[in-house]
């Protein structure tokens, strides 16, 4: 794990991100706040090119929580049987679906606790929600940013929670609102799990990583 950067250098960092892509955007499709949080939810073990497949057809008939519960379980089950877990995915989508149905009057909550209170929906999902839907600075933490976070020295630290804090913490925040979707862009083609791109990183020259590949 690699020492905290100090502010200059994370100021730089994002700066450059920034420059590379100012308006970064999620990979998962998505039509309101209700289809973001069904494809959130899917993609847990899976990846975002694998829900967009599966819900397309899925989005195009069920857009809000009363037409997925009209299009029913099996129907879902269906529609998703090319994602990874998804007969569990398929129950928690159509319990989350009966829930804001009940209790939200069929609208996406922009509450944290609410969301996380949906099934299926952890901490990662009610953040990616808080911040692509409502824009609050919220961040989520995913493989992707836990590697590139520790390698680099942008966020360390040895849980997920540790490094949503780090970014909270000492990122700019100015840079909060996109921050979490530069490091996942940047941790999924750039700084990648086994062949990390050092040679072409734009922020080379500022991470800590000592095992850089040319």
């Amino acid at each position: 794990m690699a020492r905290q950067l100090d502010y200059a250098t994370l100021r730089e960092i994002f700066t450059r991100f920034q420059a590379a892509d100012p308006e970064p955007k999620g990979e998962l499709d998505h039509v309101n706040a209700y289809t973001l949080v069904v494809a959130v939810a899917l993609s847990a073990q899976a990846t975002d090119a694998g829900v967009n497949r599966a819900t397309r057809g899925l989005f195009a008939v069920a857009d809000t929580p009363q037409k997925m519960l009209d299009l029913g379980l099996d129907a879902l089950t269906d529609h998703i049987k090319t994602i990874g877990l998804f007969r569990q995915k398929a129950r928690n989508v159509m319990k989350l679906s009966q829930i804001l149905v009940d209790q939200h009057g069929g609208t996406v909550p922009n509450s944290r606790a609410a969301l996380q209170a949906l099934p299926g929906v952890g901490r990662k999902t009610a953040n990616v929600v808080l911040n692509m839907w409502w824009r609050h600075p919220a961040q989520a933490v995913d493989t992707h940013i836990f590697r590139l976070g520790n390698r680099s020295g942008i966020a360390p630290g040895k849980t997920v929670e540790a490094v949503e804090r780090a970014i909270e913490d000492h990122i700019p925040v100015d840079f909060q609102h996109h921050a979490h979707h530069w490091m996942i862009l940047h941790g999924r083609y750039h700084c990648k799990a086994r062949k990390p791109l050092c040679g072409t990183c734009i922020i080379r020259d500022l991470c800590e990583y000592e095992d850089k590949t040319e």
